[in-house]
């Protein structure tokens, strides 16, 4: 007899773990893509642990749930500074930019870096990651015993809360180049994407399809933070009384090319904006009717899985992509 397939939510919170538990152990060895994909996995589960667990009892879930969001913020400041250092090394391969001032400014992120690190270390050992695995076990455990579909109607008010909350971050944000404002909606971008993740992977097609957009935008506004982020660096270098190891001049023509790039970006993801006004659209008169209809058993969705029993999806599975 064929043992019985898990239930979609077990599914969907399986994936997540394992990617959690492969990412931070590259990241507990100081590997750089590691903590990237360590904090992409923890927000991950973050989004999907209240959805998956709604109604649940006994299960550990508010416990689970704190682990995660410290995890989250304990690999965040090294993150960022990686990625600035790659910035600076790729700004090294280029003539256009004085060497002296790249390394004064390289050896401000370095130090920052091996001190964020220990925290880092130091916060994940507080964590206790073998027990986030036994509180995500517990949770697994329980909603396998359920059994239960209950969770996209709280996926629907989440996709229709993200949804509202990205167009009034774009609505505000207008045209002109507010980092702040631009910033947040980065933020709302990124809570609409994951939530989207689990309707996709849940077996709603609509959403797979808006899923390339908000990437796309994500990306964009991705680059964009990181590069003000160097900014940030740079300026705080040109502010250190006493500089004698290279002249202004040379962290000039970085601060200026920096902001020349940042204004392109800017400007790429206002071309952006329809498209994304677009996607919150169709996500409330589209997608959160889907999910609250299969919520409703009107019309049954399934899964696509393996027949196998892996969990994993078809050959038209949707690839797991690092999110900023």
């Amino acid at each position: 007899m064929n043992p019985r397939k898990p239930h979609v939510t077990t599914v969907l919170l399986a994936r997540r773990a394992r990617a959690l538990k492969r990412h931070v152990a590259g990241a507990i060895k100081g590997d750089g893509v590691g903590v990237h994909q360590a904090r992409v996995a923890s927000r991950r589960l973050r989004e999907a642990v209240p959805v998956l667990a709604t109604g649940l009892k006994g299960s550990r879930t508010a416990n689970a749930r704190r682990k995660i969001r410290r995890l989250t913020r304990a690999l965040g400041k090294v993150r960022e500074l990686d990625v600035t250092l790659r910035l600076l090394d790729d700004m090294a391969q280029r003539e256009t930019f004085p060497r002296v001032a790249l390394e004064e400014v390289r050896g401000r992120v370095v130090a920052g870096r091996e001190e964020g690190r220990e925290q880092m270390l130091k916060r994940l050992a507080r964590i206790r990651l073998d027990k986030l695995d036994r509180r995500l076990a517990s949770v697994a455990r329980t909603l396998e015993a359920e059994r239960s579909d209950g969770w996209r109607q709280e996926l629907a008010r989440r996709l229709l809360k993200r949804s509202k909350a990205l167009g009034a971050a774009v609505e505000a944000a207008g045209h002109m180049y507010a980092p702040e404002q631009v910033h947040a909606v980065r933020i709302a971008l990124k809570k609409l994407r994951y939530a989207m993740e689990l309707a996709a992977e849940g077996g709603q097609r609509e959403a797979a399809k808006l899923l390339p957009k908000l990437k796309r935008g994500q990306e964009t506004l991705g680059r964009l933070h990181d590069l003000q982020v160097l900014q940030t660096h740079v300026a705080a270098v040109q502010a250190q009384p006493a500089r004698t190891t290279s002249p202004d001049a040379g962290l000039e023509v970085i601060a200026g090319a920096l902001e020349r790039e940042c204004r392109y970006l800017h400007g790429r993801y206002v071309r952006q904006i329809p498209t994304l006004q677009s996607v919150a659209s169709t996500t409330r008169t589209v997608v959160v009717p889907q999910v609250s209809r299969a919520a409703r058993g009107r019309r049954p969705i399934k899964m696509a899985l393996d027949a196998r029993g892996g969990g994993r999806f078809r050959s038209r599975q949707l690839t797991a992509t690092a999110a900023r």
